[in-house]
C-alpha cells in the first residue's frame, strides 16, 4: 500500500495516489469542494497539508481505504498507523443490526408455509413507495426490512420451477432496497454481501430484467469502492442484455435500460471522463422520452426528471458548477414524485454553490433538503461534511443557523 510512499510529503502522497488512479486535478478538487488551484498547493507542499476531515475525504474519493496512507512526513497524527476510512463513512443506524441478522441468518430451516409471492411482491413494492415517500425512509424502511428479508429468502426455498424464478427475482429487488437502507450506515462487508446476493439472486432468476437490476445494484457498490472501470463494465454488459428487447418490451425493461445509462453516466463522470459521462446521458433521455408522460419505474425512479436531476450530479462530479446550476434551473420539483430524489436535488444545488465557496446558499439549500427528507441528509457523507466545513468556514453571518443544523445532524462542534 505504501510503494513509493515512505518518506514523502502529504501533498507528494496524494499527486501520487491521484495519478495512479488516472484522476485529474480538477477533478479530485471538485469532488472534495475545492478548486484545483487548492489541490494544487497542496501537492506542491505551498499550502499546509489539509486537516483531518479534509484528509478523510480526500481518502473517500480516492478509495484508499486507510487515512494514514495519505499522511506524509509532514503531518503529526501521533502513534496512529492506521485511520479505516469506514470509521468516519459510518453513520450508526438503530435498524442495521436486526437487518444484519437477518441478511446473515443461515436458514438451515424454514416453516412449511412459505409466505405467497403475490403477497410479498405486494410488501416490497409498498417498502420501495415508503422509501421514495417518507421524509425518514430510512427508519420507516428500516422497520419492516428484517421480516420481509426473511420471508423473502424463505419463499425461495419453499419454492419450485418457474415459481423459484420468479421468487429469486423478486428477492433480488429487494436486495437493491436493502442496499440503499445499509450503505453509509453499515460495515462495507455487509454491504458486499448484500451486493453478492443480489446478483446471485438475479441469477437464479435467469431473466434478463431481473440481471439487470441486480447489476445495477451490484456496480453502485463497485463505484462506491472506487471500481470505476469494473462499475462501468458490469454495466454496459448488463445494458447488452436488454437491449435486444427494448422495441418491444415493456416500459419497465426500457426504464431499467435508461438507469443503467444513467449508472454509466455518474460512473464517468466520477472518473472525470466527461464525454462518456454525457453520452451515457444523451442514451439516458433518449430512452425516457420513449416512456409514457409521467412514468417513473418503482424504485430507481427513472423517468424524466430523473434524467434531469442526473445531469445536475453530472456537472457537479465534472467541477461544472455553471452548467449544474444551469440544468437545475430546467427542474421543476414538483415533478420529481420521489421525496427522496427531490432532497438529492436539493444536496446536488447545495454541492455547486459550495464548490463555488457559497456558504449562505449551500446552507440554504442543505436546510431545504432537510425540510423535504431528514434522512437524505442526515445519511448523506457530502451532506455532512459540506455542513462540517460551513461550520468552520461559512462566517460569523451564517455561524448560529450552520450550528443549529450540525446539531439536528449529530455532528461534532
Amino acid at each position: 500500500m505504501l510503494d513509493g510512499l515512505e518518506g514523502k510529503k502529504t501533498g507528494q502522497r496524494i499527486q501520487i495516489i491521484r495519478e495512479r488512479k488516472g484522476m485529474s486535478r480538477p477533478v479530485l478538487a471538485g469532488l472534495v469542494g475545492r478548486s484545483a488551484e487548492w489541490l494544487k498547493g497542496i501537492e506542491s507542499g505551498r499550502r499546509l497539508p489539509p486537516r483531518l476531515p479534509m484528509l478523510v475525504k480526500l481518502a473517500e474519493v480516492l478509495a484508499v481505504g486507510d487515512v494514514a496512507v495519505l499522511a506524509g512526513t509532514d503531518m503529526d497524527l501521533g502513534d496512529r498507523v492506521s485511520i479505516p476510512v469506514s470509521s468516519f463513512a459510518r453513520i450508526p443506524h438503530e435498524a442495521i443490526p436486526a437487518i444484519r441478522e437477518a441478511v446473515r441468518d443461515p436458514l438451515l430451516t424454514a416453516p412449511d408455509d412459505a409466505p405467497g409471492l403475490d403477497t410479498l411482491r405486494a410488501r416490497v413494492a409498498e417498502a420501495w413507495r415508503t422509501w421514495h415517500t417518507s421524509a425518514t425512509h430510512r427508519s420507516d424502511v428500516g422497520r419492516v426490512l428484517p421480516s420481509l428479508v426473511t420471508d423473502a429468502r424463505i419463499a425461495v426455498r419453499k419454492a419450485e420451477g418457474r415459481r423459484r424464478r420468479e421468487a429469486n427475482a423478486l428477492l433480488s429487488d429487494l436486495w437493491a432496497l436493502v442496499q440503499h437502507v445499509i450503505v453509509w450506515a453499515s460495515e462495507p462487508e455487509l454491504i458486499w454481501v448484500v451486493a453478492d446476493r443480489a446478483m446471485a439472486a438475479a441469477q437464479e432468476a435467469d431473466e434478463p430484467l431481473a440481471l439487470a437490476g441486480g447489476a445495477w445494484t451490484y456496480a453502485i457498490v463497485q463505484r462506491s469502492a472506487g471500481d470505476w472501470d469494473g462499475a462501468l463494465t458490469l454495466v454496459q454488459d448488463a445494458s447488452a442484455l436488454l437491449r435486444p428487447y427494448l422495441d418491444d418490451g415493456t416500459d419497465e425493461l426500457r426504464a431499467m435500460y435508461g438507469a443503467l445509462q444513467l449508472h454509466a453516466a455518474t460512473t464517468a463522470a466520477r472518473a472525470g471522463r466527461e464525454g462518456d459521462a454525457w453520452r451515457y446521458w444523451d442514451e439516458g433521455e433518449m430512452v425516457a422520452r420513449r416512456l409514457p408522460p409521467g412514468y417513473h419505474h418503482p424504485w430507481t425512479m427513472f423517468g424524466t426528471s430523473n434524467v434531469e436531476l442526473h445531469a445536475v450530479s453530472i456537472g457537479a462530479d465534472l467541477s461544472k458548477s455553471a452548467t449544474a446550476m444551469e440544468r437545475a434551473e430546467r427542474i421543476n420539483p414538483d415533478t420529481i414524485p420521489s421525496r427522496e430524489r427531490r432532497a438529492r436535488l436539493m444536496v446536488e444545488i447545495a454541492r455547486t454553490y459550495h464548490q463555488r465557496r457559497d456558504f449562505t446558499s449551500s446552507l440554504h439549500w442543505l436546510e431545504e433538503a432537510y425540510a423535504i427528507s431528514q434522512d437524505s441528509v442526515h445519511y448523506s457523507p457530502t451532506g455532512r461534511q459540506m455542513v462540517s466545513e460551513i461550520v468552520d468556514q461559512g462566517g460569523a453571518l451564517i455561524d448560529r443557523r450552520a450550528r443549529s443544523f450540525a446539531e439536528r445532524l449529530g455532528l461534532p462542534l
